[in-house]
Order: C-alpha cells, then structure tokens, then sequence
C-alpha cells in the first residue's frame, strides 16, 4: 500500500488533531451505549423489583431519567459539534496541503506532458480524486477507528451480562472477515477502473467546450454528440461493473449481519424460558445487537469508501510521480544581472528518443541589444529554436549560454524572470485587464500598470471600454480582438521590463490597423533589448540587426535583410513570393 504511506506524510502534521477526535468521538458513541443498559434496569430493577412501592418505582425512574437526559441533551450536543468540527476541519486542511502541492507539480510539468494530456483529465484528479481521498481521513483514520471502539465496548459490556450469548452474537464475525476479503480485492480494481474513465469524460468534454466555436462553425453537433456519447457510454459501462459488484458485496454482508441479531433472539429467548436470563437481560441484547451491528454495518459501507478512497490516491500519486523535463541542477544559481550576449553553440534538438532531430548542429553569437529575427518555411525549427533559450526544452547536444554562462547552471525559474514573451496566440486570464497586465509584475502600481499600456498602444482602448482597466476579457480573453489581447500581452511585458525579448509570429493574423499599432509597441520594446524574432511575413523583420533563415533544422542563410536580398538566395525567392501576394492582396481590395 505505497499511496497509504504516501498519504501519511501529508496526514502527520495533524495526528494529533485526528487523535483528539477520535478520542472525543469515543465520548460521542460511547453515549448510546447507556441506552441498553438503561433500558435492563428499568425492567429488571424497576418494573420488577419486588418490596417497592408504585411510588418509590416512579421516584427512581425520574430520578434515572432525568440523569439520562442531562447526559443526551447537555453533555452529548457539545461533543457531537466539536468531533464534527475537528474531523472536517483536519480532513479540508490535508486536502488543501494535497491541492497546494499538485498545483506546485503542475507549474513545473513541462510543456511535453501538457501537449499529451487533456486538461480536463489534469482537472479530475485535483479536484475530483483528491477530494475522495478526504473518505481516508474521515472514514479510514477516524470512523472505522469509532466504530472498532464502540463494538469491543459493547462486547465488553455484553460479557459482563451473559458469556454464552455473548459469544452467540459475535459467531458470525469470522465469516464477515472472510466475506470482506474475498470481495473487496477486485472492487478496488474496479473502483479505479471507474475513475480512469470518469476523467476521460470530463477531458473530452473540457476540449468539446473549448471548442466550441468549431463544431458550430462546421455544422459538427451529430457527429461531436456520438463521440460524446462514446466517452459517457464507456464511463457507464464501468460504473455499471463497479455497482454491480459493490452490490454483490453488500448483499453477501449484509445478509450475514442480519443473520447474527436473529440467532441471539433464539437463543436469549431460549435462556429467558428456561429461567437462565432475566428479561432486562434480554431486552439489553437485543439493543446492543444494534450497537454492534450498526457499526459492522457502517464498516462495510466504509470499506467500500476506502477502497474507492485508495483508488483515488493511486491516481493522484500516479500524477505526482509525473517526471520533469527540466530539473535545476543541484548546484544551479540564480541569474543575477544579465547584458544580453546569446551564445547558441552546435544546438541539436529532438523532442523524444524515437524521434528525428529537429534541430541540427544550429550555432549563432547574438551581443547585447542586437535584434536577430529568424525565417523560413513552417516546421523548419524557428519556434523549437526559440523555445530552447527559455528552457521549456533543454538541448539534445550543444548549449546555450547568456553573458557566458550555460543557462542548464543557473535556476530556471529566474532565466525565465529576465525573458519577456510575445507570442501569436497569449493567453489572457479570465479577469480584468489591469490583472492580466499585472502577469508581468503582480506588484505594480496603477500608474505602472497605464504606462505600459500606453506604451503599447492599448491605453486608448481600454479606457473606451466601459469599465475601463477593471473590464472583465472572459475565459482567454473572449471578449477581446485579435489586437486587442497582442497589446495586452506587450504591455505586460513592457511591465516586466526584462533584457531579453522573445517574439513567435506576435504580428500574424492580424487586420493592418491592429498590425501598425502592434508593429510599433514591438519596436520600442524591443529597443536596446536582445531580440529574437520568429516571422512568418518578412516584410514586418526588414529592420532586424541579422536575419537567420532556417530550413531542415538548420541555418542556411544569415544577414541583414539588405545582405539576403542582395545574395538572391531562399529569402530572396521567399521574399519574392510574398511582396507578390501582397500586391495581390492589395489589387482584390482585400
């Protein structure tokens, strides 16, 4: 049971919490037990006692009553509320410790793993599975513990009565154990089973919604409800499997539960005939059987959860155990001041082992402030290049250094602190623009805030809005045009203020209006910032210190735009096909 021992490292920080609930719960099922005993002395001490009058009967009945009534209604409603508190409030804070660490896992996964893997199914198990493990804490480390308790005290109890019946009561208890062991194996299997397909239904409905727009736009809703109706069908037909044997299970159980409380009926109503039993006795029994019973009962019930409770952790373990792609080396720094010098040396690059390489023997010196902007066909490399220097990647052979200093020595996290990225598709958060600037520095000021939107041109638009700098842009930035969320995204990068500049196709897709505004925010940003520049329309990287055209994964072509023009080479004969579709363009007034 790995997960188990895994799960107790989040749980023994608040063992001593657990520990006073179960010890206060004691107190709370220990309660009833009184009820069978009171119930014997009524009959046997009251009703049928010989030598007291009817007065001196109802004298002490009162007086017994009114013991048992300041016990349930003052000494019992306070221990019930704390046990209850104490229990759920450990239980939701071993959840958040859990939640606080996946979300901790999540921000370091690399970007491989989230490509593979629907976000919906991420989803499930932070959510969904680390709240069913909360049944362990609740069930597994306090009930199951209450009810073992309460049964041994009513058996004790129950001993001190009457031996023979004693052991007629719990004769059948071997028989559950077995019962229990030889279901509960395959119904954790099942249990998991359940799951796994639970959270294939929500990562294919959380895509569905997402993409929305396209099923609506190709007329797709048949063809998206069959496959919706695939997912949910296997979802059922496993939900289906793990009722059917849960059934089962309490079927077998509980029929020899009910079995146990009839043979001790037989047998006290034996003994009470042949005068080997008092009637107090036998009432008192047959109350306990409940007592000991309900609790039996309640551990089925909550063997079942537990096993649903493990498959749970199993799932949730299963993702902590995710391996990353990037891991700071031990003796990795923080990178302090950076100037901006670029060193990509003999870089070669692939993405998995059985793949080709996408990259190969790439090497190029960039100095402080210069703008390099790479070209060429789509999947020759540009963007796998530029993902390399932030280290959302790390190099297959090769390195890349900044200011001399090999970026796989120093912390990750603060390389990415001295990058700033634009890309052709930001994604906004559901919140308000002045947030979504503040993704660049979370502690900006207001005044901070509106001028880096002035300087990316989106001051103007956004106090056009009704709500201004507190406008809500919905789920990535909805609400917005293509335009509007490019300036977002650059002005939260003029807030980060960082020496290098990362720029994937930031000026593709866009209507001319939106592409001058943006073109001119992305020039004075990048002004005496190292730069790199992936483009699709040359005409828009004219200006860059040096060009790098990119084919089959390596450079074929470098220079200045004048240089490659001049040459007559690729870019020559790419620019060529461009400046005659856009005079194309132009001509169908398009």
């Amino acid at each position: 049971m790995d997960s188990i021992k895994r799960y107790m490292d989040f749980v023994r920080p608040y063992k001593w919490k657990i520990l006073w609930t179960v010890l206060i719960g004691i107190i709370k099922f220990g309660i009833p037990l009184l009820m069978p005993l009171i119930v014997k002395y009524v009959i046997d001490n009251i009703i049928s006692a010989d030598g007291m009058t009817n007065a001196e009967k109802i004298s002490e009945l009162l007086w017994l009553m009114g013991g048992a009534f300041v016990i349930f209604l003052v000494v019992r409603p306070p221990v019930e509320y704390f046990r209850q508190y104490l229990a759920q409030w450990t239980g939701n804070n071993i959840l958040y410790d859990i939640r606080d660490k996946l979300f901790d896992h999540i921000q370091k996964l690399s970007l491989r793993f989230y490509s593979q893997t629907k976000t919906g199914e991420i989803i499930s198990r932070v959510i969904h599975d680390v709240e069913q493990t909360k049944n362990f804490v609740m069930t597994g480390l306090m009930n199951i513990w209450l009810d073992m308790i309460t049964i041994l005290i009513a058996i004790a109890i129950m001993l001190s009565m009457n031996v023979w019946l004693t052991l007629v009561s719990i004769a059948l208890f071997p028989l559950y154990g077995f019962a229990v062991k030889l279901f509960y194996g395959r119904l954790r299997s099942l249990t998991r089973d359940r799951s796994q397909a639970l959270a294939q239904v929500q990562g294919h409905l959380h895509e569905r919604v997402q993409g929305m727009p396209v099923t609506r736009s190709f007329a797709l809703e048949d063809y998206e409800q069959d496959q919706f109706d695939q997912q949910n069908a296997n979802f059922l037909d496993k939900a289906i499997q793990h009722t059917s044997w849960n059934a089962k299970t309490f079927a077998v159980t509980n029929t020899i539960t009910d079995l146990a409380p009839l043979l001790v009926v037989a047998f006290a109503g034996y003994f009470a005939i042949t005068g080997g039993l008092t009637i107090g006795t036998m009432a008192a029994f047959v109350g306990y059987m409940d007592r000991v019973y309900s609790p039996l009962r309640r551990l089925i019930s909550s063997s079942t959860v537990l096993v649903q409770s493990i498959a749970s952790m199993d799932r949730v373990f299963e993702f902590l155990d995710e391996e990353y792609d990037i891991v700071d080396d031990e003796k990795a720094k923080n990178l302090q001041e950076v100037k901006g010098d670029v060193s990509i040396d003999k870089v070669s690059f692939r993405y998995d082992d059985d793949d080709s390489m996408v990259l190969n023997n790439v090497s190029l010196n960039v100095k402080q402030g210069e703008t390099i902007a790479f070209v060429g066909m789509s999947g020759g490399g540009k963007s796998t290049l530029i993902s390399l220097i932030p280290r959302f990647y790390d190099v297959t052979d090769g390195s890349i250094k900044i200011d001399g200093t090999d970026i796989r020595d120093v912390k990750a996290r603060s390389l990415r602190d001295k990058i700033g990225m634009v890309l052709q598709d930001n994604i906004l958060f559901s919140e308000s623009i002045a947030m979504n600037i503040r993704m660049g520095n979370p502690y900006a000021s207001d005044e901070e805030v509106i001028e880096a939107a002035k300087a990316a041109n989106a001051h103007g638009f956004i106090t056009g809005l009704t709500h201004g700098y507190d406008t809500m842009v919905g789920e990535r930035g909805v609400k917005l045009s293509g335009g509007q969320k490019q300036r977002i995204a650059i002005a939260r990068v003029f807030l980060k203020n960082p020496p290098l500049l990362i720029l994937d196709e930031a000026t593709s897709a866009l209507d001319l209006e939106s592409e001058h505004l943006i073109q001119e925010a992305l020039e004075k940003l990048a002004s005496n910032r190292t730069t790199f520049i992936v483009a699709h329309r040359l005409s828009t990287i004219t200006h860059a210190d040096r060009i790098v055209l990119i084919e089959s994964g390596e450079i074929k072509e470098e220079g200045s735009h004048r240089e490659l023009m001049s040459l007559k080479g690729n870019y020559y004969n790419l620019y060529q096909v461009q400046q005659l579709d856009d005079s194309k363009t132009e001509y169908l007034g398009t």
